[in-house]
């Protein structure tokens, strides 16, 4: 099993960044994704989640509006486009994928900084 995000890195505020999540080992198909992400000295926080068919999806009220999930069934694929983004986006953004089991991604990096 193996979960690999990419996508990201140090971008200005107000920029735009698209994290990606490549999915192996298991059927994709069958697990609701989630984004989380841990800022340094913080918990780590449910960032955005989406059902496995992708109809339902749910988002943190400090992401509303400025962040899109969506995953791709084919691809084994999940997304985060991150949009207006802000020095407060600032963490390390982790990809969970959880049905009968959980599995996460090792992480990849977002600074938001001038």
């Amino acid at each position: 099993v193996r979960l690999v995000e990419s996508g990201g890195g140090l971008v200005q505020p107000g920029e735009s960044l698209r994290l990606s999540c490549a999915a192996s080992g298991f059927t994709f198909s069958q697990f609701d994704m989630s984004w989380y992400r841990q800022a340094p000295g913080k918990e780590r926080e449910l960032v955005a989640t989406i059902s496995s068919g992708g109809i339902r999806t749910n988002y943190a009220d400090s992401v509303k509006g400025r962040f899109t999930i969506s995953r791709d069934n084919v691809r084994s694929t999940v997304y985060l486009q991150m949009n207006s983004l802000k020095p407060e986006d600032t963490a390390v953004y982790y990809c969970r994928a959880r049905f009968n089991v959980d599995y996460w991604g090792q992480g990849t990096q977002v600074t938001v900084s001038s």
